[in-house]
């Protein structure tokens, strides 16, 4: 086996054996926040990550104060958030596909960068940050529409060109006050970002497409996850019960290193793209 990035002699041998577990297999990818650490957006709970309060749920459709200082958080993250490009792991995980080995790619993550690098069949389990909805109508709008009308309704808030930016493309906001929070354009309701809060479960058809293309496969890769949320859990038992090769690629333990045919302690982008090269040939 060949790979076009040199790794020390451990992550070599362990590259080699992922890539004997993986041949001549069709691969369903998982994915969490370590694919998009290269992009400039931040992991959960990776080494330096930062420490996270997130708002739930409840609160966020409870509170009027709590959906102010969420707005304003998420508004100010979003130029950001939206700017990030692509790195080389999704472009290799898109050519993964594109080659015929992968099935498709599971997210965990929300922002669309799977998607922006080429893969074409994406299970976005936990959302996107592209839309928003009303919960009273149903009403779907693009972000980017929102956040002009967001900048029109709050001519004085400054979105900084350099920002420390959350894991949901989300900003500690030091004020909300005097924020305009947005409404739905056609029935004044309340808006949501399309994305799965914490309190909110996985949408039951959501999570049955990623176990169609878990059960469609003959072999489970996860990437830049630590396993912590349940979901990605029960998708690695899926395949554990179906005998299958699971390839686990994380930097720090899982919820799963013991399930794993083979387990890499190792940046994604550089392994995801060694696998390619040898498997997408």
């Amino acid at each position: 086996m060949t790979t076009v990035l040199q790794f020390d002699q451990a992550t070599t041998a362990l590259v080699g054996r992922a890539v004997d577990a993986l041949a001549g297999r069709r691969v369903a990818v998982l994915t969490g926040a370590g694919v998009s650490t290269d992009s400039g957006i931040p992991d959960y709970r990776g080494k330096g990550a930062p420490t996270r309060t997130p708002m739930t749920a409840q609160q966020f459709l409870d509170s009027d104060a709590a959906r102010r200082r969420y707005w304003v958080g998420s508004h100010l993250g979003w130029k950001a958030f939206a700017a990030a490009d692509p790195n080389p792991g999704h472009e290799a995980l898109a050519a993964l596909e594109r080659g015929g080995v992968a099935t498709g790619v599971i997210t965990q993550n929300v922002d669309g960068l799977h998607l922006r690098a080429g893969s074409r069949r994406v299970v976005e389990l936990h959302g996107t940050m592209r839309r928003v909805f009303c919960t009273h109508c149903g009403q779907v709008f693009d972000r980017r529409d929102l956040a002009a009308r967001v900048e029109s309704d709050n001519p004085w808030i400054a979105v900084p060109d350099n920002v420390e930016l959350g894991p949901d493309g989300d900003v500690l906001p030091a004020s909300s006050d005097g924020f305009v929070v947005p409404t739905c354009s056609v029935c004044d309701g309340m808006l949501k970002p399309d994305v799965v809060f914490f309190g909110e479960y996985i949408p039951v058809d959501k999570f049955a497409e990623a176990e169609q293309l878990v059960r469609g496969s003959d072999a489970l890769l996860v990437a830049g996850s630590s396993l912590v949320v349940n979901s990605g859990v029960r998708l690695v038992e899926r395949a554990r019960r179906a005998r299958m090769p699971i390839v686990i690629v994380n930097r720090g333990q899982t919820r799963a290193d013991k399930k794993a045919t083979v387990k890499i302690d190792a940046g994604t982008s550089e392994v995801l793209q060694a696998l390619t090269a040898a498997l997408a040939t």
